[in-house]
């Protein structure tokens, strides 16, 4: 009974030790609308002690926005008797639309391989998860072309050194988001990292939506595709039939 005592204890003051986090995010509702041309978020918080005064250690801050996840479907291109068509192709189940990470220092001097893997710091450990049996260097080559493709768009972002530090209690990264980002629920996850453990974390969230004139076309195609579909061939029919007429004018 003793020793299960002082090993409760020990337990108990070890736990005492790891800090508490306490995040904030700048905007937690994100509005697109017409003529919207990306923002920044400011996700910032403090750095305690269980007893709520400064930490008594340092600490490495790696803060993740991501969401919302979706399905994808990657087919490669091949050029063919001279043209481009479609060849292998394969599905991940488990893409984030927007990726974006900011470290107080390079991932690979806060944490080992095994880590990062495991709570996905950085674009190689994202888990994508493809559908079905597919060669291991052919999955690493489609979900390298996805990294690059969203990284060109602005979707997937790493920051190393993006994350501010100061006196060892207060942190801030800053958060681009592009015009095109999609809408859904962000999670924005912070990890206190010392000796390459994640010691605490915690996580808000950011909701991106449509408002207005685009909310009002994204739910009508979302309710009503069909007629939706219909309605657009019918305005870029009438839009090719009114320039035709007045180039005839002219």
């Amino acid at each position: 009974m003793r020793i299960v005592l002082a090993l409760l204890a020990i337990l108990a003051l070890t736990g005492a030790r790891d800090p508490i986090l306490v995040p904030e995010v700048s905007q937690h509702e994100v509005a697109l609308q017409q003529g919207f041309t990306g923002t920044e978020l400011l996700l910032f918080g403090a750095i305690l002690s269980p007893d709520g005064t400064r930490a008594a250690q340092d600490y490495d801050i790696v803060v993740v926005l991501k969401g919302p996840t979706q399905s994808v479907v990657l087919r490669e291109k091949q050029k063919v008797a001279g043209m481009w068509i479609n060849a292998a192709s394969t599905e991940l189940r488990s893409a984030p639309g927007y990726y974006a990470i900011a470290s107080s220092r390079p991932i690979a001097q806060i944490v080992d391989d095994k880590t990062a893997a495991i709570y996905e710091l950085g674009l190689k450990w994202l888990q994508l998860s493809p559908i079905g049996a597919i060669d291991p260097d052919e999955q690493a080559r489609f979900a390298a072309g996805l990294v690059d493709l969203n990284r060109r768009n602005g979707l997937y972002r790493e920051a190393e050194g993006g994350v501010k530090i100061n006196e060892q209690v207060l942190y801030q990264a800053r958060i681009g988001l592009p015009s095109r980002v999609p809408t859904g629920t962000y999670t924005a996850e912070t990890y206190a990292i010392t000796k390459g453990r994640v010691v605490a974390s915690a996580s808000s969230q950011v909701e991106v939506r449509k408002l207005g004139v685009e909310r009002a076309i994204a739910d009508f195609a979302e309710g009503y595709g069909f007629a939706y579909g219909l309605l657009a061939v019918f305005v870029s029919v009438a839009m090719g039939w009114l320039a035709g007429r007045l180039f005839a004018l002219i």
